[in-house]
């Protein structure tokens, strides 16, 4: 007699996905997952029945939040704070610096303009450091000739929205040192890319794309040195060494990450990052690295197969979820695609295709089919 079957976590995971077919495009936005959904239901109702308990518990959810974040981590939960967004945890970093900065031109706004903006508003406290390394591609190589005495720190999308390219972050630390901080936002690399993440000082982050938790779920871990460097100058009410509201009387910040925060989260939003996490962090990172880098393969062997030039890393250690394909006429195959029920992202003349760890066979053979159709537009 042959036993049922034992799911794997991964299979358990995988068929949490519950899209529409034909979903390419989680560089750009995430579908919620089950999970979280359920967490926002669950968490509405506390907050809708006016119960002092209920309402305690679903403020708990920020604490939940923050553990769950630092297990990924690999963190102490106190060096973790929640934010709306990873640019408003951009601002924590920006807004207490002191020095030159590093960054790429064509790095994501979230970094490009929160930077200058805290550099004008710092009056000459705080300057960037402007570089174009060739792809958008932050390399060591790359960064190198900008270091100086004057340098502080260096700020890096882990992995590129455009080029799809994943930072080397060992080999950017090793070019920092010690004296200078590393700043990360992981928004296209958290819980789908195993990655040693105790070599940057602050690593941002956010919800609503590859962990699937939506809007309002971002997050930062700075680190003791980050804290030392790093004022917390954006500062609110919880962010202070007092113990409850601190009234009457101005505390000092607090002795933790917390220091970064300016409120308390929105529990909706805490809730939803809590599921989501604990999905990944149950199921397991490097299993689900590992079921995306099969979809990315599939995908990239499909583009081969059509003769659609793939721009974006092939490499598995330079490369996360995103494919950039470079057909002749990349508005007509992003239109193809849209009609087939393909649904992918179209910038800047190329068009991002992004599967994820769940996305199933027929979303891939809606691909195939739609490259099939367009020949029109992939080659010149």
């Amino acid at each position: 007699m042959t036993g049922t079957p034992v799911r794997s976590a991964i299979d358990a995971y995988t068929e949490t996905f519950v899209e529409d077919p034909g979903y390419l495009d989680w560089a750009a936005f995430g579908p919620v997952s089950p999970a979280a959904r359920a967490a926002l239901d669950a968490d509405a109702a506390l907050l809708a029945s006016g119960r002092p308990e209920d309402i305690a518990a679903a403020g708990r959810q920020g604490t939940a939040a923050r553990q769950e974040l630092a297990v990924l981590l690999d963190a102490d939960a106190d060096e973790v704070t929640l934010h709306p967004s990873s640019t408003h945890a951009l601002q924590q970093a920006f807004a207490g610096l002191d020095g030159a900065v590093v960054a790429s031109s064509a790095e994501f706004p979230s970094v490009t303009i929160t930077l200058a903006r805290a550099a004008e508003a710092a009056a000459g406290r705080l300057v960037p450091r402007w570089i174009a390394p060739a792809d958008s591609r932050v390399t060591a190589d790359a960064a190198a000739d900008a270091l100086d005495p004057a340098v502080v720190a260096l700020v890096v999308s882990h992995v590129d929205f455009r080029s799809g390219y994943r930072a080397d972050l060992p080999a950017l630390r090793e070019l920092l040192g010690p004296d200078r901080l590393l700043i990360v936002d992981a928004v296209q690399s958290f819980g789908v890319v195993d990655e040693d993440w105790s070599v940057a000082d602050v690593v941002v982050g956010h919800g609503y794309k590859w962990l699937r938790a939506g809007r309002g779920t971002g997050f930062a871990r700075f680190t003791a040195q980050a804290r030392e460097r790093i004022r917390p100058v954006l500062s609110g009410r919880i962010a202070t060494s007092a113990a409850g509201l601190p009234v009457d009387a101005l505390a000092g910040p607090a002795a933790s990450g917390q220091a970064y925060a300016v409120s308390a989260p929105d529990q909706l939003a805490a809730g939803r990052s809590a599921a989501a996490v604990a999905e990944v962090r149950r199921t397991g990172v490097p299993e689900i690295a590992a079921a995306l880098a099969r979809n990315v393969d599939a995908v990239l062997e499909t583009a081969d197969r059509h003769g659609v030039p793939v721009v974006s890393p092939r490499d598995p250690a330079e490369r996360a979820g995103i494919v950039v394909l470079a057909p002749a006429d990349p508005a007509g195959l992003g239109a193809a695609l849209a009609e087939a029920g393909v649904r992918a992202t179209v910038r800047a003349g190329h068009v991002r295709v992004a599967p994820h760890a769940g996305t199933t066979a027929e979303t891939l053979g809606m691909l195939e089919g739609a490259l099939a159709g367009a020949a029109e537009f992939i080659a010149p």
